[in-house]
């Protein structure tokens, strides 16, 4: 039905802003002073969703919920059901409605939508509430755009019926309703209360893309004042009543278990307030978060290392090389290639091996939980996954979902961390809450060392290919064997996403490459060692495009022919990844630029989260030193909701991926992780930022995300810009620099 006033997006915990008890509440306040009107749909994807082809979300129906609320101070206020982590979607999902809605941007609010999988399930994960694989406007397109066009159908019924005109003859636009003939007209406001009584339209009409004012304008970021100016709240930025700080000692090595602790010098710290034991180590608790972290340096705590893992990354990838050489699960299959490499003019054979990486996002995690009177509970965080979070929280507390409040703020950056299958850091904070009788809000934070040390890691990984050419330079054959950790096995997401032994995030974007190959086996080992590891931004494409564009330009290296001109022989049944290659090529100017004194352009083309991109990069080399001068990227994501959001995307991208493509990575020494902060996980900086343009493709197509897929085509080309300065083949990330001393 539809709702007028409070709807469940703006319950919150007692006080208003969560950072004090008087600031400020939720926008808007009771029916009688709001006139709200709260509109939104829902579509049941348990098994759909998992079908091949997918949903088709355009078939969604217009059906109560809390996407759009309009007061009477004409303010309209988008509910996102998805967690901004800088990724820009909240402005982009109110573009979305506004839009559809024929709202003024100005008059444009977005709040945080609480934990309710029933109404904000993520359509394109199934019956869940998160944000994650670049899905936020893909999956929401089509949804808001109906929520939209639902609330301005009604607000121009009531219109329609106090002036007693036409429907027809009614227009909306920039937040005003108006009828032409007659001279009337009114803002959303003056109509939320009358139109929040009509029946919701079942099949509003959706405008013609001639008719969008704000959908690919590049309106202004909703978030950047607040950003600026300090005002928006995140979740480090939280304080409750009461509330009191956690820092947790974690065993050095992953899998190793309290054996021992003595907390007498912790607790003589000044503040310290009390010590707990919890399933993932020792927390302690105190008035601020430098004396928690005071009193864990205190802590005398002994480990049993007895189940942990104690081997270094050096061994680590020693037995990926052995497991490579057994026959492995596969993943994708035609032809037979050892047959067709066997009788091929010329073979080509490269190895591949990728380290661990970190999340490292400028936010460390943290969350906070408060017991109410009543025994329920609200969560503050940075929270990606809510019904995840919401589901863990609650069984530790012993109490039913309902009971379990989420409030989902901003967060400073996460690549993925933020998203657990475990819900891991929002557990850990729950089991504080558990040891301590919910006396008081617990505030967890994870210092950058507990974050960089802490796990959940990309997994390292090892390829190794082997291909035929004929005499003219074309593949026969093509064998592909891939060893890493597979993060959905042992997940409550792997009996969906494991199928024969096979996880699709660690085979994306090699067992499903859109090259035209005659034959081709791609297997595939799942490692079981004892580092926690999981999806970083473009999950298993960040590996598998490195491995298969340097691959490929090796490939046509050795078959004597142009880079883009073999691509795109082998993409002859890929034409939006064809586009995309031919305008890079071509923006960067490919075919004038040939390598000069240690200078050239390279190239590599991927698809991943079902959007489209090239990328040429110009890099200079002299003595061992990579610079890279300039990255011209061209993408194609369907309709470009906001371009500016897109080309900020992929700029963020690159600034991301360059660090871990130039330097960047996780080592262990008889298991203990030995980067702990910046100074030895240095990310990228202004200085090293290349030139980037960002060239978008025109589009009719539905919206697909842009969060990762600029991620996986840096590395391969600036590793293939390396090889046509120097004749030198990096293949492995971080790129062996120190190999081009002699350069």
């Amino acid at each position: 039905m539809l709702t007028i006033g409070r709807s469940k997006a703006r319950d919150r915990a007692p006080g208003g802003d969560p950072r004090s008890v008087s600031r400020r509440g939720f926008l808007g306040g009771g029916a009688a002073a709001t006139g709200a009107i709260v509109i939104g749909f829902r579509l049941d994807l348990a098994g759909p969703a998992r079908a091949a082809g997918g949903p088709d979300l355009s078939k969604v129906k217009a059906m109560p919920n809390a996407f759009v609320r309009i007061a009477q101070d004409d303010t309209v206020t988008v509910i996102v059901k998805h967690l901004d982590m800088g990724q820009g979607n909240t402005t982009g999902l109110a573009t979305i409605l506004a839009d559809e809605l024929g709202a003024d941007w100005a008059q444009v609010r977005t709040e945080f939508a609480p934990a309710d999988a029933a109404l904000y399930n993520n359509l394109l994960m199934g019956p869940i509430q998160g944000t994650g694989g670049s899905t936020a406007i893909a999956n929401s397109w089509f949804q808001l755009r109906k929520a939209g066009a639902a609330a301005r159908e009604m607000l121009v019924a009531a219109a329609s019926y106090q002036w007693k005109v036409p429907v027809a003859e009614i227009t909306v636009e920039r937040g005003v309703v108006r009828h032409v003939a007659s001279g009337r007209d009114a803002k959303f406001g003056a109509l939320a209360t009358s139109a929040a009584t009509l029946p919701v339209p079942q099949e509003p009409r959706l405008k013609d893309p001639s008719e969008w004012r704000l959908i690919g304008q590049g309106v202004p970021r909703l978030d950047s004042v607040a950003k600026t100016n300090g005002s928006a709240v995140y979740a480090l930025d939280i304080r409750r009543p009461g509330q009191v700080t956690a820092i947790v000692a974690h065993p050095p090595r992953f899998g190793a278990t309290v054996k021992s602790v003595d907390d007498k010098a912790a607790r003589a710290v000044s503040g310290v307030l009390d010590v707990v034991a919890i399933p993932s180590g020792v927390a302690v608790i105190a008035r601020d978060t430098y004396t928690a972290r005071k009193g864990r340096d205190a802590l005398s705590v002994t480990w049993d290392d007895g189940a942990a893992e104690a081997r270094s990354s050096d061994a680590i990838l020693a037995e990926y090389r052995e497991t490579a050489k057994r026959p492995g699960h596969v993943a994708s299959e035609r032809g037979d290639p050892a047959a067709a490499i066997q009788g091929a003019a010329k073979v080509v054979e490269a190895e591949f091996s990728f380290p661990y990486l970190a999340h490292a996002p400028m936010e460390p995690l943290n969350v906070t939980i408060e017991q109410a009177p009543d025994g329920t509970f609200d969560v503050f965080g940075g929270l990606q996954f809510q019904t995840v979070e919401q589901a863990v929280v609650a069984g530790i507390l012993g109490v039913t979902v309902d009971k379990v409040r989420l409030h989902t703020q901003w967060a400073g950056g996460s690549f993925g961390r933020r998203a657990t299958p475990s819900a891991d850091y929002v557990a850990e904070a729950a089991h504080i809450v558990k040891a301590t009788g919910g006396k008081a809000p617990v505030h967890l934070v994870w210092t950058r060392e507990d974050d960089m040390a802490g796990g959940y890691y990309r997994p390292t990984v090892y390829h190794k290919l082997r291909a035929g050419l004929d005499a003219g330079g074309a593949i026969t054959g093509w064998q592909h064997v891939m060893v890493g950790k597979s993060i959905m096995i042992g997940s409550p997401f792997e009996a969906m996403m494991v199928k024969n032994g096979v996880d699709g995030t660690t085979v994306e974007g090699a067992s499903d490459t859109p090259y035209a190959l005659p034959a081709y086996r791609f297997e595939v080992h799942n490692a079981r060692e004892g580092v926690p590891v999981l999806w970083w931004r473009s999950v298993g494409h960040t590996h598998t495009a490195q491995a298969m564009e340097v691959f490929v330009d090796e490939l046509a290296h050795a078959a004597g022919a142009d880079p883009v001109a073999y691509r795109l022989a082998l993409l002859n049944q890929a034409p939006r990844l064809s586009s995309v290659l031919r305008l890079a090529a071509e923006k960067a100017g490919w075919e004038a630029t040939k390598p000069d004194k240690g200078r050239a352009l390279g190239v590599a083309a991927h698809e991943s989260f079902g959007s489209y991109v090239a990328m040429v990069a110009d890099v200079s080399v002299e003595t061992g030193k990579v610079k890279v001068n300039r990255i011209v990227a061209a993408v194609d994501v369907g309709i470009a909701v906001n371009p500016d959001i897109v080309r900020a995307q992929v700029e963020g991208a690159v600034g991301f991926a360059l660090s871990s493509v130039l330097r960047n990575r996780v080592t262990l020494k008889d298991g203990v992780v030995q980067e702990r902060n910046f100074d030895t996980y240095e990310p990228t900086r202004m200085s090293e930022m290349p030139v980037v343009e960002v060239h978008i493709m025109p589009s009719r197509a539905a919206p697909t995300g842009i969060g990762e897929p600029g991620v996986p085509v840096l590395a391969p080309a600036i590793a293939n810009a390396i090889f046509a300065a120097t004749g030198q083949r990096l293949r492995s990330l971080p790129l062996d620099l120190a190999s081009l001393r002699g350069v």
